[in-house]
C-alpha cells in the first residue's frame, strides 16, 4: 500500500486528475492525505470537491482556511470575497452533501504507525502534535456538530493571539482554527504573525517561520503541511511542505510517505490565476 500527500488544490482539478495519473495512484491498494484547501480561487472548485468526495473512502483530508471560508459563505456566516470560485459549489444540486461531507473533516490526522502527522498551516511552539490533535477534536465537535453556524459567524479575526489552556469559548475555538489553518509566522514570543504571508526572508524583525521556532515543541515529530505557496516544497527531517503554488502556474505535489525515505511527485500547472490579480 502507498500513502501520498498532496498539497494544496484550491480548485485545480485538471491537475489533480493528472497527478493522481502521474503517481498511478490505485483506490484498491493505495491511500491519500490531502492538506487542505481543495476549493476555491482555480477554475474548478466544484470538480475538485467532488473528486475528493469521491475518494472519501481512501482519503484523509484536513480543512484549510478556503474550506472553512467556503462553509460560512454557504451558512450565511461569510461573505463572497473578490477572486472566489466558490459560485458553482453553492449553486451545484448536490452542495449540500458535498458541504456536509466537508464539514465534517478534521483539522489534524495523526497516524502514529505511519510516523506523520497532516495538518493545513502549522504549530504554534507550544503545542506538540499530540496537543495540536487534542484541541483539534474540540474544534471539530462544533465545526461538525448540529450547530456551527455560531462559531462560523465568530470565527474570523486574529484574535486572541496568545495561547492559554484556560481560554474559553469562542475565542478559544478561533485560536484553535487560526493555528491550524492560517499560520505561518510567529513572533519570538511564539504569538501568531497573521499577517505575514511572504517567503521567509521577507517577514518583520522578530518573526520565524513556525518550524523555526527555537522552541518548537513538535521538534522531531514529523508534520506535513500546505498553506504556505510563497515558501514552495519544504522538505526537512521532520517538516514537510507541500504547497508548490499550482494555482499560481507552480506545481501540485505529492508526497509519498511510506518507505524509508519520503518521495516526491509532481505535475506542471499553467496557472489559473495571475499573481497579483486577487
Amino acid at each position: 500500500m502507498a500513502v501520498y500527500a498532496i498539497g494544496d488544490i484550491q480548485g485545480c482539478a485538471e491537475e489533480l486528475d493528472r497527478l493522481l495519473e502521474h503517481i498511478a495512484f490505485d483506490p484498491a491498494t493505495d491511500r491519500l492525505w490531502f492538506a487542505g484547501d481543495l476549493v476555491n480561487r482555480g477554475p474548478g472548485s466544484l470538480d475538485a470537491l467532488r473528486r475528493v468526495h469521491e475518494l472519501d473512502a481512501v482519503a484523509t483530508v484536513v480543512l484549510g482556511n478556503h474550506d472553512l471560508h467556503l462553509l460560512a459563505v454557504a451558512r450565511g456566516a461569510g461573505r463572497e470575497k473578490r477572486g472566489d470560485t466558490l459560485r458553482p459549489i453553492l449553486e451545484a444540486p448536490d452542495r449540500e452533501v458535498l458541504l456536509e461531507w466537508l464539514r465534517r473533516r478534521p483539522l489534524f490526522h495523526q497516524d502514529p504507525e505511519l510516523g506523520f502527522s497532516l495538518v493545513h498551516a502549522g504549530l504554534p511552539p507550544i503545542w506538540d502534535t499530540g496537543t495540536a490533535a487534542r484541541l483539534a477534536r474540540e474544534a471539530e465537535a462544533v465545526l461538525g456538530g448540529p450547530d456551527p453556524d455560531p462559531f462560523l459567524h465568530v470565527m474570523y479575526g486574529d484574535q486572541p493571539d496568545r495561547w492559554d489552556e484556560a481560554l474559553e469559548g469562542w475565542p478559544r475555538l478561533r485560536y484553535i482554527v487560526n493555528a491550524l489553518t492560517r499560520l505561518r509566522y510567529v513572533r519570538d514570543d511564539g504569538r501568531p504573525a497573521l499577517a505575514a504571508k511572504g517567503a521567509p526572508g521577507s517577514q518583520p524583525s522578530g518573526c520565524h517561520p513556525w518550524f523555526d521556532h527555537p522552541e518548537r515543541a513538535s521538534r522531531g515529530q514529523r508534520v506535513v503541511f500546505g498553506h504556505w505557496s510563497t515558501l514552495g516544497l519544504h522538505l526537512t527531517r521532520d517538516t514537510f511542505g507541500l504547497d508548490t503554488g499550482c494555482l499560481w502556474g507552480g506545481r501540485l505535489t505529492a508526497l509519498r510517505l511510506d518507505g524509508e525515505e519520503p518521495r516526491v511527485f509532481q505535475v506542471d500547472c499553467p496557472g489559473a490565476v495571475t499573481p497579483g490579480t486577487v
